[in-house]
């Protein structure tokens, strides 16, 4: 396991992060032994969010008593000081600990949401405030818009930024990465393998782990995916190899779609999903969690062609910051589905 140092915070974190997010989804049990099983094999960082169902609880009841192993990086959603305070002093409660490693202001897509947040009665004030009381080392930033957060650690009001940095979100790189390198700011992707779309599984960690971050967060359920994620990064990266992989990333992303949810589609197409898998889909196949999407996903991407209000000027494309064909890439997503009977 790689270890480097976090940022400015003196901490020294495993290239590999445990995403817990998913954890509420399995048994207990197997949540404890997942989550001991990284710690036993050199795991340091654990990632949360008040948000995440009962992560949080999960994490306090299955290893808080070994809490000098782990940097623990927590969330609060909230905009508001009384609600962003009430979310900390909750997960300090849920997570049986007196302090939070990180705790990040969560999911920051829009200037509205990064002023409500900042503002004189915004969530920042109270991560401030439980910093000054010591139970917040640093304070950190997540969202989906890589160009926007490069402009908000311009004030050095942040010690991290987590931001998605896969084979099919490589944006990262563009602005965002090199700011935070030269700011020495801790360095956290997410989402190597884009909520299970991306394949193989040992490319999609190798990617992030060929770039400069300090640790990629990966959500994690059972002892197997721990050891396919750790042994994906037991080898170095070679020259050659970061190469390959740059060059397969800049194929996978052409899509552009930054994941920042500021589409909606009045029949519940999820766009987002649509757009990063599209590529993907066409070079590697899915993963069955991609497919099971894909099944789900049916109704709504078969009827998103027929959807009057759309079809002159889709309501999704006059949203989207990018200015991205959206409907032109669900209608070939449409084209999977065999909806016409031999005659």
């Amino acid at each position: 396991m790689r270890y480097t140092m976090f940022g400015n915070t003196g901490f020294r974190v495993s290239s590999l992060g445990f995403g817990a997010m998913n954890l509420p989804g399995v048994p207990l049990e197997q949540a404890r032994e997942t989550l001991n099983y990284a710690l036993d094999h050199g795991i340091n960082y654990i990632d949360t969010a008040a948000g995440y169902r009962n992560s949080e609880e999960i994490i306090g009841e299955c290893i808080s008593h070994r809490r000098t192993e782990y940097f623990l990086a927590t969330k609060t959603a909230r905009r508001d000081y009384a609600g962003a305070m009430e979310e900390i002093e909750r997960s300090l409660t849920r997570m049986k600990t007196d302090v939070i490693d990180l705790l990040q202001i969560h999911y920051v897509n829009t200037v509205q949401d990064f002023k409500a947040a900042m503002g004189e009665n915004g969530a920042y004030q109270a991560a401030l405030e439980m910093k000054r009381k010591g139970h917040v080392r640093f304070i950190g930033l997540t969202g989906h818009r890589p160009d926007l957060l490069t402009k908000w650690i311009a004030k050095d009001q942040f010690d991290q930024v987590l931001f998605h940095l896969s084979l099919v979100q490589p944006f990262a790189l563009d602005e965002l990465i090199p700011e935070l390198i030269r700011r020495n700011m801790g360095r956290t992707a997410m989402k190597p393998l884009s909520g299970g779309f991306v394949q193989p599984v040992s490319k999609a960690i190798r990617y992030p782990y060929s770039q400069d971050v300090h640790t990629t967060i990966s959500g994690m359920v059972s002892i197997a995916e721990v050891k396919e994620n750790m042994a994906a990064m037991e080898a170095e990266i070679g020259e050659r190899e970061k190469i390959e992989l740059e060059a397969l990333a800049k194929e996978l992303g052409s899509h552009n779609c930054r994941r920042c949810n500021y589409c909606s589609c009045p029949v519940e197409v999820k766009i987002p999903d649509v757009m990063i898998s599209s590529q993907v889909r066409r070079t590697f196949g899915l993963l069955p969690k991609g497919n099971e999407f894909y099944e789900k996903q049916q109704g709504p991407i078969l009827s998103c062609a027929e959807h009057e209000p759309c079809k002159e000027k889709p309501l999704c494309e006059q949203q989207c910051p990018y200015h991205l064909p959206i409907q032109q890439m669900v209608t070939e997503a449409s084209l999977l589905y065999n909806k016409v009977s031999p005659a």
